[in-house]
């Protein structure tokens, strides 16, 4: 039986290409003044090639992804540290009770106010305004940003409690019945993995054709030794701001769960799932390689 992820990655319609989506998203790209530099703040490894059939395939990646990442100038910078703040403040298992401290309630807001003093989600903001899709007011703007990612909702219809939200599935990584459900940041791969939490097994796309450090691929990983994702999609490289922002923008347009997009050298999927009135789940799916 195909799994679900493999026949949504390699076997699902085409979507049309979206030319206002792609004038933006690009625009994004390039004042994403915060992403990190390839040989200088970062470098991966990408090695070999994998099967997106099981988990429990050849190992194509013996090593780390990540064969370098330099802490100190990625996390210095403001929106880096804000985010890493809030990657323990979850727990991973599906179905369990989430709590929100006061004290994470404050680095969730500490975090949205960091991101919108930035040229993309500035950009973001006013793009959505300029097409009534958000509120012209800052405070106004930003307590939508906190409803979208951080309000706390039921992942699953049979799930007592309020065990998940938008921003826990996209950057942190979720696990129900040994399988790994969103997990879509690089920043929390390179965290996890240096913990020993992650066994890269390779990769199946890496946005262009002949790159050995691009800024998106789609891997194969274990976390914690037994929940598996047979197929993931991360961008590399960008910036909290850059992702958050590109992700609210696609879910507040309103155009659809997938949008294709030309994004400077990349050909890029872009997926936002709704789950009620937050975001569900969001991804790139590469279309190159």
């Amino acid at each position: 039986m195909i799994n679900f992820w493999v026949f949504f990655f390699f076997f699902h319609p085409l979507i049309r290409f979206n030319e206002e989506m792609s004038e933006i998203c690009t625009k994004l790209w390039f004042m994403d003044e915060n992403y990190c530099v390839a040989g200088e703040d970062y470098e991966i490894d990408l090695q070999g090639k994998t099967s997106p059939l099981k988990i429990t395939s050849v190992d194509r990646a013996k090593h780390n992804l990540f064969a370098y990442f330099d802490e100190d100038r990625v996390f210095s910078r403001p929106t880096y540290k804000a985010f890493r703040a809030l990657l323990d403040n979850y727990e991973a298992e599906t179905g369990n009770a989430e709590v929100v401290t006061q004290e994470e309630f404050s680095e969730n807001v500490k975090f949205i106010n960091l991101i919108m003093e930035t040229a993309v989600m500035k950009e973001v903001h006013q793009f959505l305004v300029d097409h009534d899709k958000a509120p012209a007011e800052l405070d106004d703007f930003k307590r939508l940003l906190y409803k979208i990612w951080f309000k706390l909702y039921r992942r699953s219809r049979n799930d007592r409690d309020l065990d998940s939200s938008g921003f826990e599935h996209v950057f942190v990584g979720e696990t129900r019945d040994h399988d790994v459900t969103g997990f879509h940041n690089w920043l929390q791969f390179y965290l996890q993995e240096k913990k020993g939490n992650i066994d890269y097994k390779g990769y199946f796309r890496r946005g262009t054709s002949n790159e050995d450090q691009p800024k998106l691929i789609t891997l194969q990983f274990v976390w914690n030794k037994m929940n598996g994702k047979p197929i993931g999609s991360s961008f590399i490289g960008t910036s909290p701001e850059f992702e958050i922002g590109l992700y609210t923008l696609i879910f507040l347009m309103d155009i659809g769960e997938r949008v294709m997009v030309n994004m400077a050298d990349y050909e890029v999927e872009l997926t936002v799932f709704r789950l009620g009135k937050g975001i569900g789940s969001a991804f790139p799916v590469s279309k190159c390689d």
